[in-house]
């Protein structure tokens, strides 16, 4: 955290509304960034790690490389050593650029990594399992089962969501959380 700005982290599960909630906090004013979004970067634009995939894997499109590590834990932990570190270094050189009073990050792995120390407060975007497999394509493997599970975080979590409304009551909720931290 600098004197004028907060480092908050949204997290949550595949399909808990984690985006929503990170376009929410952009529409009241925070500054944001999306780790999924820093990660097809990474793939698409560094030639470090477009030359890993395309030598671990023969590709570089995520759909595929998506069916093959979602299947084997090896090959999943080979690429999160690849793309982790880098993730981590662009939303912290990101960050250290923000002029807004909060800058927010989209986290998905937060708490599994331990990358909430990294902010000053964490926000939980949770639903429950049926509605998110609802919001969300099918998934290769079981991708949840690493997860910490949804009531473990939201103890940790100094704002927590249940996200089973509409996009007016998450935008209510942003809204709220925007209000208390900047005052």
């Amino acid at each position: 955290m600098t004197a004028n700005r907060l480092d908050v982290a949204i997290t949550g599960g595949i399909g808990a509304g984690k985006s929503e909630a990170l376009a929410a906090f952009s529409r009241h004013g925070a500054a944001t960034i999306s780790s999924d979004e820093i990660v097809h970067e990474l793939i698409e634009e560094e030639p470090d790690v477009k030359a890993a995939l395309l030598e671990r894997f023969g590709t570089t499109r995520r759909s595929d490389i998506a069916e093959v590590v979602f299947a084997d834990r090896e090959q999943l932990t080979w690429l999160e050593q690849l793309l982790h570190p880098r993730v981590v270094q662009r939303y912290l050189e990101w960050r250290e650029r923000q002029t807004a009073p909060l800058a927010v990050t989209e986290v998905p792995l937060l708490y599994e990594t331990g990358g909430d120390e990294r902010f000053d407060k964490v926000v939980l975007i949770t639903a429950p399992k049926a509605l998110r497999e609802a919001r969300r394509e099918p998934l290769p493997g079981d991708r949840e089962t690493r997860l910490i599970d949804d009531k473990e975080k939201a103890k940790r979590a100094d704002y927590a969501f249940v996200n089973t409304g509409s996009l007016e009551d998450l935008d209510e909720f942003v809204a709220s959380v925007v209000q208390d931290l900047t005052k």
